[in-house]
């Protein structure tokens, strides 16, 4: 790519939990390998006001990763689109950007504004395509009621199957067929291994139908979701979900008090969430040197969690990552070299819930009712506060 190529750009889209994060973190070694000084920036959008992926990319050796906060990328977030992008060119000087939407996100309202900033920047900028992933495990739950996960899987030119492997093939044929049920729905399909797919499978594809939408495609789409009540501007996907923003910290008058999550209610909390009425669990807390060691699992035993080493003693108090969905989990190890977001900076625990329309003041009764998320120590339970942001 010489200095004077626009910028590639691809937007990559899904319903909440279907992977995309890890589709982009297996990316990135394939395109080292194939030149190590390769330069992937990632545009994140995400629900509410915790950043998580990013965190989780930066660790990853991704070359620069902006995130989009408290709003939806394709509505009330897009004027900010240039100016992240803009920054991102400055900064990184990346050889392509990824955008990674919300789970609410239509591909087709961001696609026709990449499309607008490529004809105002004078080309700095090109779309190289819309890649769709679809979680084949619990898509059949959540398409029937989301019209957002099928307008996803409509607009877009290439779709990923992901999570097939445990779903079985007869699972994969029926979201296959499903997908063939949607009005003019003929596009090019992959299944990903484990979450990962070719590099020159999502780079370089035909992005004709990105290219190509106009404001009319988008209207017609928006028009469906607006309801009769006339407004233009009202986009339900964003009320198709609900999301909570919770903090635990130690209480004011015991400064000197428990500084990590009880790793066991943590645990319990996580293995008796309804996957049913939460969608994801998004967290950064501490947790002890012995609980990294002794209690924190993963949902698939089998991989361990990674845990600091200490030469003697507790050892120093353990930052992760959480990342919950469907009723399946992983605790990442934020490693000293990553830069913690402000977001959750110096946070014993912050947390973002994602749940089903109509759960979030249940389960905001639930935390505030106490049990489920608390502190070390006899007297642990420590200030948690919960808020509605969605």
């Amino acid at each position: 790519m010489t200095r004077d190529s626009p910028i590639p750009i691809t937007i990559i889209t899904g319903f909440l939990g279907s992977g995309k994060t890890t589709l982009i973190l297996n990316l990135l070694p394939q395109l080292r390998a194939a030149n190590p000084t390769y330069r992937l920036a990632l545009l994140k959008n995400e629900f509410g006001d915790l950043a998580v992926d990013s965190q989780l990319a930066s660790s990853s050796a991704i070359a620069g990763v902006s995130e989009l906060l408290n709003g939806c990328i394709c509505c009330n977030l897009v004027g900010q689109l240039s100016v992240a992008l803009s920054e991102l060119q400055s900064t990184v000087k990346p050889d392509r950007i990824v955008i990674e939407t919300s789970g609410s996100a239509f591909p087709a309202t961001l696609a026709l504004e990449v499309n607008r900033l490529a004809r105002e920047t004078g080309g700095q900028y090109v779309l190289d395509g819309v890649v769709s992933v679809i979680d084949v495990e619990n898509w059949k739950g959540y398409e029937d009621t989301s019209y957002t996960a099928k307008i996803q899987a409509r607009y877009t030119d290439l779709i990923v199957f992901n999570k097939w492997e445990e779903a079985g093939e007869r699972r994969f044929d029926e979201c296959l067929d499903r997908l063939g049920d949607l009005e003019g729905v003929d596009t090019a399909w992959v299944k990903s291994d484990k979450g990962w797919v070719g590099m020159d499978v999502v780079f370089g594809i035909d992005g004709g139908l990105a290219r190509g939408l106009t404001k009319t495609d988008v209207d017609h789409v928006h028009d469906d979701k607006c309801g009769h009540d006339g407004d233009k501007h009202k986009h339900d996907h964003q009320t198709e979900v609900e999301v909570l923003s919770i903090e635990l910290k130690s209480s004011a008058e015991k400064k000197e008090g428990p500084t990590t999550v009880n790793a066991e209610k943590l645990l319990a909390f996580l293995r008796n969430t309804s996957k049913e009425e939460v969608y994801r669990i998004k967290a950064v807390l501490t947790v002890s040197a012995k609980a990294a060691r002794e209690v924190l699992k993963n949902s698939d035993e089998d991989m361990k969690v990674s845990a600091p080493a200490t030469l003697g003693g507790e050892g120093p108090d353990t930052r992760y990552i959480l990342n919950w969905a469907f009723g399946r989990w992983t605790f990442t190890l934020v490693g000293n070299a990553v830069k913690e977001h402000e977001s959750s900076n110096e946070a014993i625990l912050r947390m973002t819930m994602i749940l089903a329309r109509y759960e979030s003041t249940k389960w905001k009764k639930r935390l505030e009712a106490g049990g489920l998320l608390e502190l070390e120590g006899t007297d642990g339970k420590g200030e948690l506060s919960v808020t509605k942001v969605n």
